[in-house]
């Protein structure tokens, strides 16, 4: 029967109210007073629609684990991995289905539809975090579109036995060969870290995403390595890193180099402003970093630039709520992103360029693309940000899967 959004203003497409028909899950038409026909009409009242968010990183192995935990007082990146460890060890593919599946149900709630989902590989959980994301993916599938990264959390030289679990996670079923290369001993082994990772993803024809520099230290050299490597294997528009906050601890000029290379490597960075700000600069007194990469000089040399939550709940982070809207919220705090035209950008960091960079077909809202939509109240991108009230509704492929209603009852003064 369809669906026809009365009254609505696109993201990206002017200040002016147009309907959209949905019909057979794709985007139908766009204009003026269409006819509505036999669909059903929901009116938008002026408000915003956006494509649907896509979530570029996120650990759902961990998530909402903080409770079995005993992070301690002030903890380091490296404490919130060590305090993991014992958590792997008791890991189930049940319990990840189950837990994972609230934080997907709260992200569709906040409207995202497409999730790259991390999944720790390594001798201490062998593969059950991939074979539990993957049977999430199989759950969720008519709902919720899941990438599954194989991702070598302990590092690979450092954990001998790692390589071989990540071939064999390859084959239960992982879409994405992951890395953090900065997390071994020695550059050597960095450099032997990414190589053995792009060696993988070649035999099994896959995309590549790793966590790239995720610290303060300015010697840091993985983001660097691979984007070389990147480019000299072909692999163009294929390869994404996370973090990268120890490009803004490099000099201008050779944070300038690194970015002329991830530039013609045509990858994909991503910001996780909410941990880049809980543990960058934590060694540092009176002026505290904030731990992000450079945004702007990135963004300036047309690098893909995405934003994501990374972590909910869990031995690294006591919040997160899924929620895209607030992750571009806290870009454009800690980028800066204040102009009207930034405010935009901090959405198409949770948007277009995300899909972007898992090659995502038929995203967006012109006509004949899928209809993952999101409708807020707020007229505009920057209301909406300020806000921050939840979307009036999702639609998942031109079917309406969530909706939010707010309701307040507010006692006002005598005129």
């Amino acid at each position: 029967m369809g669906v026809l959004l009365r009254d609505v203003r696109l993201f990206g497409k002017g200040a002016g109210t147009v309907d959209v028909r949905i019909d057979g899950g794709t985007v139908a038409d766009v204009g003026k007073s269409l006819d509505a026909g036999t669909a059903d009409v929901l009116d938008g009242g002026g408000g915003l629609v956006l494509p649907a968010f896509v979530n570029l990183h996120v650990h759902l192995d961990k998530c909402l684990t903080r409770d079995d935990a005993s992070p301690s007082a002030v903890p380091t990146l490296v404490d919130s991995v060590r305090e993991t460890w014992h958590l792997k060890r008791s890991y189930t593919v049940d319990g990840i289905v189950e837990r994972a599946g609230r934080a997907v149900a709260e992200a569709l709630a906040h409207g995202t539809t497409t999730i790259r989902a991390f999944a720790d590989v390594d001798p201490i959980a062998g593969t059950v975090p991939v074979e539990g994301l993957a049977a999430l993916r199989e759950r969720w599938r008519d709902l919720v579109t899941i990438e599954v990264v194989a991702f070598p959390q302990e590092g690979i030289v450092r954990a001998p036995g790692t390589i071989e679990l990540m071939e064999e996670a390859m084959g239960l079923g992982a879409d994405v060969v992951g890395g953090m290369p900065w997390f071994e001993c020695s550059d050597e082994d960095a450099r032997r870290h990414v190589d053995l990772c792009l060696d993988l993803a070649a035999r099994h024809d896959a995309d590549v995403h790793m966590l790239a520099d995720d610290t303060d230290d300015p010697t840091s050299r993985s983001l660097e390595y691979l984007a070389l490597q990147a480019d000299r294997r072909g692999l163009h528009g294929r390869v994404a890193a996370s973090h990268c906050g120890a490009l803004s601890a490099y000099d201008d000029a050779h944070a300038a180099r690194v970015v002329d290379l991830v530039a013609k490597a045509e990858m994909t960075i991503v910001s996780n402003s909410h941990i880049s700000l809980v543990f960058g600069g934590r060694t540092d007194r009176g002026r505290i970093r904030r731990g992000t990469t450079r945004v702007r000089e990135l963004r300036d040399a047309g690098v893909n630039l995405a934003a994501a939550q990374d972590d909910v709940f869990d031995p690294y982070y006591p919040f997160g709520r899924n929620d895209q809207l607030e992750v571009a919220q806290y870009m454009c705090h800690v980028a800066q992103l204040i102009s009207p035209a930034d405010i935009e950008y901090a959405l198409e960091l949770v948007t277009s360029n995300a899909a972007r960079a898992m090659h995502l077909p038929g995203y967006g809202l012109e006509v004949g693309n899928a209809a993952d939509l999101v409708l807020y109240d707020a007229p505009s991108a920057t209301e909406a940000l300020r806000s921050m009230d939840p979307p009036r509704v999702v639609l998942r492929r031109g079917t309406i899967v969530a909706r939010n209603v707010r309701t307040t009852e507010l006692t006002t003064p005598r005129s």
